[in-house]
């Protein structure tokens, strides 16, 4: 076994410390090389991957929300502009929190149901194409409208199946 790079040269099959009694620095890199390919075998997985996805989902939905909430103006009561400066400013900081809040929650579930959904179908067919994010993109519709009844779920699951889709479609655009 050849781990070109990671591991001293004499530390294969042919080397004389082959059987057992090697140097402290061969020791060291064959720990190392153990550590890397733990650490890549974690970073593979369908849990780490999917926890990472609604963990970035949080982070740029709280940007988003906060984006889009600087924006909207309408659902604010105009008898605000009749308080004093520093609370207009509380209260407008207060009411884009909870919705940058509410926004970040919404992305991060998203991220999470439509990668761990990604990899597992990714890893059941053994496949890497269009169809995993296709059926990735219904399942993770479905499941987002699941309160809302079996209409709503497969209007979801087939608008949000389309989406991923068109976005495959895009970002492998010249292949």
């Amino acid at each position: 076994m050849s781990l070109s790079g990671l591991l001293p040269p004499n530390l294969g099959g042919n080397s004389p410390n082959a059987d057992g009694n090697l140097t402290p620095e061969e020791k060291a890199a064959l720990q190392q090389a153990k550590i890397i390919g733990y650490m890549n075998r974690i970073s593979e997985s369908c849990v780490f991957k999917s926890s990472m996805a609604g963990v970035l989902g949080f982070g740029l939905g709280g940007i988003f929300g906060m984006f889009i909430s600087s924006l909207d103006l309408q659902h604010i009561d105009p008898k605000i502009y009749e308080k004093p400066f520093r609370e207009q400013i509380r209260i407008q900081a207060r009411d884009m929190g909870s919705r940058s809040f509410s926004t970040a929650k919404n992305f991060g579930l998203l991220g999470l149901i439509y990668s761990g959904s990604e990899c597992c179908i990714e890893a059941f067919r053994a496949k890497t194409d269009i169809y995993n994010a296709i059926a990735a993109g219904v399942f993770t519709g479905g499941a987002l409208a699941v309160r809302s009844g079996p209409k709503a779920i497969v209007l979801g699951g087939a608008g949000f199946g389309l989406f991923s889709y068109g976005i495959e479609k895009y970002m492998h655009w010249g292949e």
